[in-house]
């Protein structure tokens, strides 16, 4: 019998939001990824619910050669994408229930291919986007499609992390809920079309259990804020990018939907660079 959960808005600190999510994602990945994993495919390059494609957008340049870090990489299918182009990548997620998930994923391309190495594979590490164990400057490029961001009360420190292992003339890409989103309710129907909270409020959205213990947390931000974070980190935002909800698409995913898509942005796309 599954405890009972409330939606409330209400004040979660850095540890409580951080220990919420990880234990969220360690339960839901396996029946995440059973319900995601064909929209996302297991080496495909989807940066939101849009559908809107790395290999349309280009956002992170030729991968050919590149050194990429992958935050809040989940099963990892973005991260194959890009090895699978002559990237090196690492990918890296808080939940050990996502790295397990993308170590199967793994494993079963491997089993699926029909010559041994033809199967795309990718390390995985299990840790904490904003402390992440690498060295200064390691990587060309850093990047999150809908991961880390905005599951942190400190996506400050986030930055500033992605910032220190990024090396000079690097990127740093991240996809995130738009934040005009959080004025509207989450409901992919007309529900959704009204604005019901102050686009100003940056009290997180947080599910508790009876005990008032939170469970799962999402922290907003505005647009004003995020370029704020960029900026103190030391990187510059050279493109904030707003998929239009594409003809002919029609999957919605949560409060995402066509109706409210070819109305309102869903998601931003913050394009950063780390001077030369």
């Amino acid at each position: 019998m599954s405890t009972p959960r409330e939606a409330v808005r209400r004040p979660a600190p850095a540890t409580e939001t951080a220990t919420a999510n990880r234990t969220w994602w360690d339960a839901e990945a396996d029946s995440y990824y059973l319900e995601h994993g064909a929209f996302l495919g297991d080496t495909d390059f989807v940066w939101g619910p849009e559908r809107l494609r790395e290999a349309d957008a280009g956002l992170l340049g030729d991968p050919r050669g590149q050194v990429v870090l992958e935050i809040g990489a989940g099963s990892g299918q973005c991260s194959r994408w890009l090895a699978g182009r002559g990237a090196t990548v690492v990918a890296t997620d808080l939940s050990a229930g996502m790295v397990r998930t993308g170590v199967a994923v793994n494993r079963a391309l491997e089993d699926a291919s029909d010559q041994a190495g033809d199967a795309v594979r990718v390390p995985f590490v299990q840790c904490d986007g904003r402390a992440l164990p690498f060295a200064d400057a390691s990587f060309d490029t850093i990047f999150t499609a809908y991961g880390v961001v905005p599951f942190v009360a400190d996506s400050d420190v986030v930055m500033a992390e992605a910032a220190r292992v990024l090396r000079p003339g690097g990127r740093f890409v991240f996809s995130t809920t738009h934040p005009i989103r959080w004025a509207f309710p989450d409901d992919p129907g007309p529900g959704g079309l009204e604005a019901r909270h102050s686009y100003f409020d940056r009290t997180p959205y947080v599910e508790q259990d009876g005990a008032g213990r939170a469970v799962y947390v999402e922290h907003h931000r505005t647009v004003g804020d995020r370029v704020r974070e960029i900026s103190a980190a030391g990187l510059v935002l050279v493109d904030l990018v707003e998929p239009e909800w594409p003809e002919g698409h029609e999957e919605p995913w949560g409060g995402w939907s066509p109706l409210r898509g070819r109305l309102i942005p869903g998601t931003a796309i913050f394009v950063c660079r780390k001077p030369a």
